[in-house]
């Protein structure tokens, strides 16, 4: 496995550079390696967990690839893309594989270039794709059309449990875990999402306790992840009809340019007689 062709090939899909469809209709896949994809909100530790995990997994000679996503500035289309510093015991790694990648402007998240480059990473040999998003919401739901297996990540301090309910997380998690579990009001927390999730599921979902700073709980996460029933997810038509509604809008909107937009926009505004709704019909 060569690093450098891997990365090679996720610059050429993630910039849209020649070959870049040929090589993704080329991809071949092996269907045991499973997508995990992490995600919660921001400061809830994901990438603290992630590195825990990682070292878990390497035990077992395992070669895991990491996808960590950052929110893209809406002002100057910038990205800080700093999960790798979080990441540096693990970046000279010889079988961990860490690739940052900004959402370009995607409201919940996941671009569809985060789907092709996890088909990259899939089809590369990997054991493990992980996948880290930025938690900004939306993602949350977004993510089940990537992953195989959903891990939601919260804090004790997330307070209002009713407030998953009504972000999907109960439909798209097939574990919570409570990070920073040695914080006040974890042991209540976890009680309460147990009773929650126990009212709107058939089976009970796992809830994991984990101080991953300190490498407590991971373990069982880790566990939860190599059984075998998980890596065939049974949401399949929803994923794949996620994974082709992402692609198909990423075909549509290929022709504008956001910049260009952004551009036109503050022309236009010059004329007292703007209005929002003329122009987007003018601009399509």
């Amino acid at each position: 496995m060569d690093f450098r062709v891997i990365a090679r090939a996720l610059t050429v899909v993630e910039n849209d550079l020649k070959g870049s469809g040929a090589l993704l209709k080329s991809l071949k896949f092996d269907n045991n390696c499973p997508v995990i994809g992490i995600t919660g909100p921001p400061g809830a530790g994901k990438s603290t967990l992630v590195n825990g995990i990682i070292d878990i997994l390497l035990k077992d000679e395992k070669k895991i690839a990491v996808l960590a996503i950052d929110p893209t500035s809406p002002f100057n289309f910038g990205s800080l893309l700093g999960d790798r510093i979080r990441m540096a015991s693990h970046f000279n790694h010889p079988d961990v594989f860490i690739r940052s990648l900004a959402t370009r402007g995607s409201l919940g998240g996941l671009s569809a270039k985060t789907i092709e480059m996890a088909d990259v990473l899939r089809a590369s040999g990997f054991n493990y794709v992980l996948i880290e998003t930025v938690g900004v919401g939306q993602s949350e739901i977004e993510v089940a059309g990537l992953a195989d297996i959903t891990l939601v990540v919260l804090v004790p301090e997330a307070g209002d449990e009713i407030q998953h309910i009504k972000s999907g997380l109960m439909e798209i998690a097939d574990a919570f875990i409570i990070n920073k579990a040695d914080r006040e009001g974890a042991d209540v927390f976890a009680n309460n999402l147990k009773k929650i999730i126990g009212q709107n599921q058939d089976a009970q979902l796992p809830v994991f306790k984990a101080i991953a700073s300190q490498n407590q709980g991971l373990d069982k996460i880790a566990a939860f992840i190599n059984q075998p029933n998980l890596k065939q997810n049974n949401r399949r038509k929803l994923l794949l009809t996620e994974k082709v509604y992402k692609l198909i809008q990423q075909k549509m909107m290929s022709g504008i340019d956001k910049k260009k937009l952004q551009h036109d926009i503050a022309e236009a505004l010059i004329d007292s007689n703007f209005n929002l709704y003329s122009f987007v019909d003018t601009y399509v």
